[in-house]
């Protein structure tokens, strides 16, 4: 039995499967037990995230009847950045840790990095691996989704946060705490009301979030991406101007990333984009094809082959 942990801004889940190493898409999606999802909690002590992790994989296992000893692998697919705090990698996450930004950015907590690695390993040493929830998703699209095939790569996610994965010449980058792929902090904008969780003013995170559109636009009557979203499909002409101009500062940014890593195929995904992916694709693909052609011709920004669940298999990904 693994054990497999999604970990994000907004939300926790937890997972457990049987099998073996070589599962196709439709054995993942059947082995897939005792799902339990939270919103992540980000009240209290620095370590209530990684008690909330333990508590939830107590309660899958008691759920399916399983022993903690049977567990042979967790695989956490976590937010970050992530920090090393002797030798242990801790969480930095602007959607989570409230004293980033300070009082600014509203979350009920000063942290400003919580514990992980440390808390898990504590309990499954050996058992656990931990990474980027983008570089899991990354090796989950590779492996059952719409980057099967592809060697030049990435994956991305538009949600609560904006986070990338990125794979060059069949190899997945990571960096030196495993935090490559963090352009979602690159600056692209000089906006004063773009202010991300991170503390930096006008980064991509900042501007076009699912929780920065909240904050941003709540006073012009758009309460989150969703009614934002609706808004604009339904032919609101403020809205449509507001979504286009997400869509170019996005676009550009994942423009700069096939520019700078030469990449066949961007593969996207997250609660922002999938719900109204047929609305947002075009506009977004239309930011970098007709652009430097050497780069761009033989390019091609698709939906996330997981869909929703990419998130799932990215923690699966990295125990099977």
């Amino acid at each position: 039995m693994k054990a497999c942990v999604d970990l994000g801004g907004t939300k926790i889940a937890v997972s457990l499967i049987e099998g073996g190493q070589e599962l196709s898409l439709a054995q993942a999606s059947l082995a897939l037990q005792s799902r339990r999802v939270e919103p992540t909690e980000k009240a209290g002590p620095p370590d209530t995230v990684a008690r909330q992790v333990l508590r939830m994989l107590d309660q899958a296992c008691e759920a399916a009847g399983v022993r903690e000893q049977d567990i042979t692998a967790v695989g956490v697919s976590s937010c970050g950045p992530f920090i090393a705090v002797n030798g242990m990698l801790e969480i930095s996450n602007p959607n989570i840790c409230g004293g980033m930004a300070g009082p600014a950015r509203g979350l009920p907590n000063d942290w400003v990095s919580v514990p992980l690695e440390a808390p898990l390993r504590g309990r499954f040493a050996e058992k656990l691996r931990l990474e980027n929830d983008g570089i899991g998703a990354l090796q989950a699209e590779r492996r059952w989704g719409a980057l099967q095939g592809y060697s030049h790569c990435a994956y991305v996610t538009w949600s609560t946060g904006i986070g990338f994965g990125l794979c060059v010449d069949g190899r997945i980058l990571r960096g030196k705490h495993g935090n490559a792929g963090h352009a979602g902090h690159t600056f692209v904008s000089d906006q004063s009301d773009a202010l991300c969780g991170c503390g930096n003013m006008g980064d991509l995170e900042g501007v076009v979030a699912g929780n920065a559109i909240a904050r941003r636009f709540a006073g012009s009557g758009y309460p989150g991406a969703s009614a934002l979203f609706a808004a604009a499909q339904a032919g609101d002409a403020a809205a449509q101007t507001i979504v286009d101009e997400l869509c170019r500062v996005l676009g550009r940014g994942l423009y700069n990333m096939v520019a700078t890593l030469d990449l066949e195929r961007i593969s996207l995904g997250g609660g922002v984009f999938w719900n109204h992916r047929e609305y947002l694709l075009p506009r977004l693909s239309a930011q970098i094809h007709g652009k430097l052609p050497a780069l761009t011709d033989e390019f091609e920004l698709v939906a996330a082959g997981l869909g929703e669940r990419v998130g799932d298999f990215g923690a699966l990904a990295l125990v099977s």
